[in-house]
C-alpha cells in the first residue's frame, strides 16, 4: 500500500520568492539540464512599479532566450491568475504549495538589434516622452497617447485649407467688404461677437436693433399665454419679485404697462421673456427643465438654449453651460430688449443689479451698442437723490463710436 502524503501550504511569499515557470515560444526543451538560466531583477527597489520586475535569461549552446514580466512581451496571465508549484518532500512526506510566475522565453537572435536607426538620435523631448508612455505607461496614459495621435493635424495641410478658404472668402465679399467689417468688429472692441443682429444704416432707432431678431413672430404667439399671466399680477405679487433678487427691470415695466391692447400685449411678452434671460444669466448650465415652472414654451427654450449656451460633455452626457462670454451676450440682448420696451432709454444701474454683473461692465456693453449715455454730475453739493441717480442710456442715431482702449485709465507712474 502506498504510503499516504499531505499538502501544507506556504506563508504568503514576496515577489523575489515566487517560483519561476519558463514557456518557450518556438518549440519544447529536450534536455532542460543542458541551459544556463539566470535571473535578474530591478535595482530601484524604491519605486513600486519597478521594484517587481524580473528578467529570465536562459542560454543553450545554440540560442540564447530571454523572458521578461514587464513590457509588450510580458504574458497577461500572470496578472490575472495565481500559479502554484508544488514541492514534495520525500522524508516528511509533505508537498509545499509556492506561488509563482510564468516567463515567456523569446530566442535573441546575435546582432538583430545591433544597427542602430538614425531616428533615435533626432528624437524630441516629446517623441521620447511618448516613446516611455508607450513601453511603460498606464493604460489610461496610453489611450491620452492614442487620442492625441488620432487628433493631430499635419501642419502643412493645415495651412493649406486656411489659405483656401481664405481666398473663397476674399473672392466671395471682396477686400473692401472684409476690410469694413473688421472696422466695425474693432468699433465694437471685444463685445462685437455678442451684440443681437444690428443695423447701423437705418433710419429709425427701432430698425438699428430690430425686435423681430431677438422675438420673431413665432415667438411673440406662442409667449401670449405666458405674457397674459404675467400682466395680471397683482401689486402685492410684484412688490415680491422687486424684493426678490434679479428682477427689478421686469417689475418696473410690469407696473407701467400701456393701455392699448398691442402695445400691452408686446410688454407683457418681452417682460417674460426678459426675465428668461435674467434667471439665465445667474445659471451656470442649464436642463430641459429650465422655465418649465415659469411656463416657458418649448420653442423659447429651445431658443435660449442654442443661442446662449454652450455645448460640452461631462461623463459621457450633454451639457449645455452658461460661459463668461455667454454673459456678456446675455447682457446686450437684454439691454436691447429694455430699450425696445422703454422706448428707447434703459436702465443701466437695475439691469446690473438684476443680471449680477459689475457696473463698469454693463458699461461697456452699452458703449459696444454704440448707446449715447449722458454725462455724469459732479460736484460735493449735490443732493443725495441726485448723487444716487441711477444711469440711463438711449439709442440715438447717428450709433456713438467709442474708444475703448482709450478710455481705459491708465496707472499712474511713480515720481
Amino acid at each position: 500500500m502506498a504510503a499516504s502524503c499531505s499538502v501544507m501550504c506556504c506563508k504568503e511569499e514576496c515577489d523575489s520568492d515566487k517560483a519561476v515557470i519558463v514557456r518557450f515560444s518556438n518549440g519544447s526543451v529536450q534536455n532542460a539540464e543542458k541551459l544556463d538560466l539566470t535571473m535578474y531583477k530591478s535595482v530601484d527597489v524604491k519605486n513600486p512599479r519597478k521594484k517587481t520586475r524580473r528578467t529570465v535569461v536562459a542560454e543553450s549552446q545554440r540560442l540564447s532566450y530571454v523572458g521578461q514580466n514587464f513590457g509588450t512581451g510580458a504574458l497577461k496571465c500572470n496578472s490575472l491568475c495565481n500559479y502554484y508549484v508544488g514541492v514534495l518532500n520525500k522524508q516528511t512526506r509533505q508537498m509545499e504549495l509556492h506561488s509563482a510566475q510564468i516567463f515567456n522565453m523569446q530566442p535573441v537572435i546575435p546582432g538583430e538589434n545591433a544597427v542602430i536607426d538614425d531616428k533615435d538620435t533626432t528624437q524630441t523631448y516629446r517623441e521620447k516622452v511618448d516613446a516611455l508612455i508607450e513601453a511603460f505607461g498606464t493604460n489610461k496614459q496610453k489611450k491620452a497617447l492614442n487620442s492625441r495621435r488620432l487628433n493631430k493635424v499635419d501642419s502643412n495641410v493645415l495651412q493649406q485649407v486656411v489659405m483656401k478658404a481664405a481666398n473663397t472668402v476674399i473672392d466671395k465679399k471682396g477686400l473692401d467688404a472684409l476690410h469694413q467689417e473688421i472696422a466695425e468688429t474693432e468699433a465694437h472692441g471685444d463685445y462685437g461677437l455678442h451684440i443681437p443682429p444690428c443695423n447701423a444704416d437705418a433710419d429709425t432707432p427701432e430698425n438699428v436693433y430690430p425686435l423681430d431678431e431677438i422675438l420673431t413672430p413665432v415667438d411673440f404667439s406662442a409667449l401670449e399665454e405666458a405674457g397674459s399671466k404675467m400682466a395680471s399680477l397683482s401689486t402685492e405679487e410684484l412688490q415680491k419679485m422687486k424684493e426678490g433678487k434679479g428682477l427689478l427691470c421686469v417689475a418696473k415695466h410690469l407696473e407701467n404697462l400701456p393701455s392699448d391692447d398691442e402695445a400691452r400685449k408686446k410688454i407683457a411678452c418681452c417682460a417674460f421673456y426678459l426675465s428668461l434671460l435674467l434667471k439665465l444669466s445667474t445659471q451656470k448650465s442649464i436642463n430641459r427643465k429650465f422655465g418649465m415652472e415659469e411656463g416657458c414654451p418649448r420653442i423659447v427654450q429651445n431658443k435660449l438654449s442654442r443661442t446662449f449656451t454652450v455645448e460640452t460633455f461631462n461623463n459621457g452626457r450633454v451639457q449645455n453651460m452658461v460661459s463668461a462670454s455667454m454673459r456678456i451676450k446675455l447682457a446686450s440682448y437684454c439691454l436691447v430688449l429694455l430699450l425696445h420696451m422703454g422706448d428707447m432709454t434703459a436702465d443701466l444701474t437695475l439691469l446690473h443689479r438684476d443680471i449680477g454683473m459689475s457696473e463698469a461692465r454693463i458699461i461697456e456693453v452699452a458703449k459696444s451698442l454704440g448707446l449715447t449715455m449722458p454725462k455724469p454730475r459732479r460736484g460735493k453739493n449735490l443732493e443725495p437723490s441726485l448723487q444716487d441717480e441711477h444711469k440711463q442710456v438711449s439709442l440715438i442715431l447717428p450709433l456713438v463710436k467709442y474708444n475703448l482702449f482709450g478710455e481705459r485709465q491708465k496707472r499712474k507712474k511713480m515720481n
